[in-house]
């Protein structure tokens, strides 16, 4: 009677958590971000559109769409996923094939997006991130120990080939071909323990990657090849090549400089009148360092570090494989998104056009980010607690 008991009382001390901390810090992106996207697009949506609010409406739009996903997929049992995952997976495929159909819309020079009734349309590179973290995540699981043997990689590398060569050449979309081929690489390197062989991939990418950068600098590869190649040109030097590739840019340094510590003030950036192209887009870091100053760029890196140090929490306490590595394949994305960006905008790295994640104006960007974190809040959702 005694241990029936203490069994009951075990079980009532039980519970399911959730992590409320994600939940407030997204909702917090998300709010500064529309904030912050009013500010920087609210000139050029009034000269183009004759409205001040038109950037701000379609992206509180999306954002309700997103939102409505999020509570959706938190709901759902994640592990229901994993019998979809081949549909996804060729769902996400086809989709890219449409960009090449008369559904396809061409803007700024790129065919990227498929029309859809009503006058909207979407990305389907970002349903492509969704699909290969669901894919990959069950691909990883099936495996187990046997990942650690060559055909296994070699097996995963040919599952995510499909989508890298749709996206680059059928979208010709570089950024979001190294951000899928980052989130695949880091949810291998995660789910391996033998780590020594992509440390030294690593190393030798980088190797390879430094001696293009001295070849191109050195004029050893002409740059007329490739528009990629001036953009690395234009990277080391963009003060040569102002009046073209490297005007973004210069204007982009110009406005986190001007910003100084504290910044202008909210909604009093100069460079996004008319200087700074695609402020709302992804150069809206910038916009922020300037308005808001040195404080608060580090303000929005300090508040992405605490919304990777949860997913870790949760990637950790995961109640299976599966669900830790959906985990780490939104946060890997979420962190490649982040460091690109804010390193394109800081002229770390030669410009790739990638937004920030939940700021920059993007309204397929903004629903399938919300979507992911309705995956992760499932998996934290389905988490035990033992006392």
């Amino acid at each position: 009677m005694a241990q029936r008991i203490r069994e009951r009382r075990r079980k009532n001390k039980e519970g399911l958590y959730f992590d409320y901390s994600l939940l407030f810090i997204v909702i917090f992106l998300v709010s500064f971000g529309l904030i912050m996207l009013y500010s920087a697009s609210s000139f050029e949506a009034q000269v183009k559109f004759g409205h001040s609010s038109y950037y701000l409406k379609k992206q509180l739009l999306c954002t309700a769409i997103g939102s409505a996903f999020l509570i959706i997929l938190t709901l759902i049992d994640y592990r229901f996923w994993r019998f979809l995952r081949i549909p996804i997976y060729i769902v996400g495929l086809c989709l890219i094939f449409l960009v090449r159909t008369p559904l396809g819309i061409t803007a700024n020079g790129a065919t990227r997006w498929v029309s859809l009734p009503g006058g909207f349309s979407f990305q389907p590179s970002e349903v492509a991130k969704v699909a290969v973290i669901i894919f990959f995540s069950d691909a990883l699981c099936r495996l187990g120990k046997s990942i650690q043997k060559p055909s296994s990689l070699v097996k995963l590398a040919i599952y995510g080939m499909p989508f890298l060569l749709a996206i680059m050449f059928l979208t010709d979309n570089m950024s979001t071909t190294i951000i899928l081929a980052g989130i695949i690489f880091v949810m291998i390197f995660v789910a391996t323990p033998q780590y020594g062989r992509f440390v030294v991939l690593g190393l030798g990418v980088l190797a390879i990657a430094g001696g293009m950068i001295y070849a191109i600098s050195a004029e050893l590869i002409p740059s007329e090849i490739s528009f990629r190649l001036v953009r690395i040109q234009t990277w080391l030097n963009p003060e040569a090549y102002a009046q073209e590739g490297g005007f973004q840019t210069m204007q982009a340094l110009y406005a986190i400089g001007s910003g100084g510590v504290f910044g202008k003030g909210l909604g009093k950036s100069i460079q996004k009148i008319d200087f700074l192209p695609e402020a709302q887009n992804d150069m809206i870091f910038s916009v922020i360092c300037e308005e808001l100053g040195v404080v608060g760029g580090i303000a929005v890196i300090l508040l992405f570090l605490l919304l990777l140090w949860r997913f870790m929490i949760i990637a950790n306490n995961a109640p299976d494989l599966f669900g830790s590595m959906l985990v780490v394949g939104v946060m890997s994305h979420i962190a490649l998104q982040v460091v690109f960006n804010i390193a394109v905008v800081t002229n770390t790295i030669p410009n790739t056009g990638i937004t920030l994640p939940f700021i920059s104006y993007g309204g397929t960007s903004v629903i399938f980010l919300m979507a992911e974190m309705g995956l992760v809040l499932s998996v934290s959702k389905r988490i035990r607690l033992e006392d």
